[in-house]
């Protein structure tokens, strides 16, 4: 019952998804860093493949196995999601070997009366490669969302904001890889000579670089899996979507400036900005005390001065009015831009989760609102591209707060016709986020 550490790993990361609501990319992050690089580049892409083409994955599992995918058990769904997977859109993969793995996947998972079933649906699967569960389906909604496995609704909802053409887009880019992007931190100094070497040393050790388009200091690096994760662990360079990047420049940091970020951990936006503005008192709150004591260790890593404290930011923020001269408030959120990296939150999430998330937001931007000094900059982000959780929120916030205003940058490629920023999958190649930048009135 031999099965590759890359199919026996990818299995059990799935199950955990499952059973335990863990999130694919932190399980992944914590792959055995002994396993081969073709096993672990194997076993991410089974991952996130099986994941992000699910919905798919079944209508032809029903298809072949002439039975309602709820009857089947965790296990044997999981093996026939990961054979079927491998069979149709990994064209590297021998059938034999997908078909074989998946049996013996169900056979030391204690189901092994269902190994005849697998076998039986997989070798159909290899006996009908042109089956295509959305070409007899004509509701255009129920087609899209088949064709890039999500759920009927979160479809609906984006054609209603956005129209058809621009949900499917964003659909179907949610279902493509997401390009590596990085910074430096504060370890560089940002010196211009240790800037270069380190750009050097990845070229030299097989990355691609290319220069942001819309972030200033910022790459997208492909290859070099080796350099590029030594270069993590000595904190000279820290990946992180472009997007996100944007923030902390869009704060416009100068020396001697006060800048809170009331939800900030694990730390990434914090330690930009003390990378940024060295001379600056950075200030990053969490709920939790375990995840702020990440952000510590993060901001020792990368030599960031931040001060960490927790605090609850849907009650109150621990510190007098006009405390600050920058506030970033990078709400808690749906994540629906990110579903490139988190494909399994499309699956979790439910219509509600939405309202509930937007009357959370507007407590925190209240409250958040109220520590910033007049003439001071606040922006509200999200990587989500729900509009409950993003205009609706600002508008609302706008209205009750006459003192605040819109202060846009000159960013026109990502401005939308209301006031705000935006980035999507399908643009930009960056998570979908939404961005408000505003200043308090002197």
């Amino acid at each position: 019952m031999a099965v590759s550490p890359a199919r026996r790993s990818a299995f059990e990361i799935l199950r955990r998804v499952e059973t335990e609501s863990a999130f694919a990319s932190v399980l992944l992050a914590a792959l055995d860093p002994k396993m081969r690089e073709a096993d672990r580049a194997l076993c991410h892409e089974i991952v996130l493949g099986v994941l992000r083409r699910r919905l798919w994955l079944q209508r032809v599992i029903e298809q072949f196995g002439n039975r309602p995918i709820e009857k089947l058990d965790v296990p044997v769904r999981l093996a026939l999601e990961i054979g079927l997977y491998q069979l149709r859109f990994l064209t590297r993969i021998p059938p034999p070997a997908a078909v074989n793995e998946s049996v013996n996947l169900v056979r030391s998972s204690r189901v092994k009366s269902a190994a005849g079933f697998v076998n039986a649906v997989l070798r159909r699967a290899v006996r009908e490669p042109e089956y295509d569960p959305i070409a007899t389906i004509d509701d255009p909604i129920e087609k899209l969302s088949i064709e890039t496995s999500h759920p009927r609704w979160l479809i609906e909802r984006w054609v209603n904001a956005f129209g058809l053409d621009e949900a499917a887009a964003f659909a179907r880019a949610n279902n493509e890889p997401a390009p590596t992007a990085f910074r430096l931190t504060a370890r560089t100094g940002r010196d211009k000579e240790s800037a270069e070497q380190i750009l050097r040393d990845l070229r030299s050790g097989g990355a691609e670089i290319a220069q942001s388009k819309f972030v200033p200091d910022s790459w997208r690096v492909a290859g070099g899996v080796r350099v590029v994760r030594q270069l993590v662990d000595e904190g000279v360079i820290y990946l992180q979507d472009e997007a996100s990047q944007l923030l902390a420049h869009l704060l416009t940091i100068e020396p001697g400036l006060r800048v809170l970020d009331v939800t900030a951990a694990p730390g990434s936006k914090a330690t930009h900005v003390a990378a940024l503005a060295p001379d600056a008192v950075v200030v990053g709150g969490d709920l939790y005390p375990h995840r702020a004591e990440t952000m510590r260790r993060l901001a020792t890593q990368q030599g960031a001065a931040i001060h960490v404290l927790v605090h609850d930011a849907t009650k109150t923020i621990p510190f007098p009015d006009a405390s600050f001269n920058r506030v970033l408030l990078d709400a808690p959120c749906s994540g629906t831009g990110t579903l490139r990296r988190n494909p399994e939150i499309r699956y979790r999430l439910k219509p509600d989760d939405i309202d509930e998330l937007s009357r959370q937001q507007e407590q925190m931007l209240a409250n958040a609102a109220r520590t910033l000094r007049p003439g001071g900059l606040l922006i509200y982000s999200t990587c989500s591209v729900e509009p409950e959780e993003n205009e609706t929120v600002v508008d609302s916030f706008l209205q009750e707060h006459p003192e605040f205003t819109k202060c846009l940058p000159d960013m026109r490629e990502l401005q939308t016709s209301d006031g705000f920023l935006r980035t999507w999958p399908q643009s930009q190649g960056c998570d979908g986020f939404f961005i408000a930048r505003l200043q308090r009135k002197p």
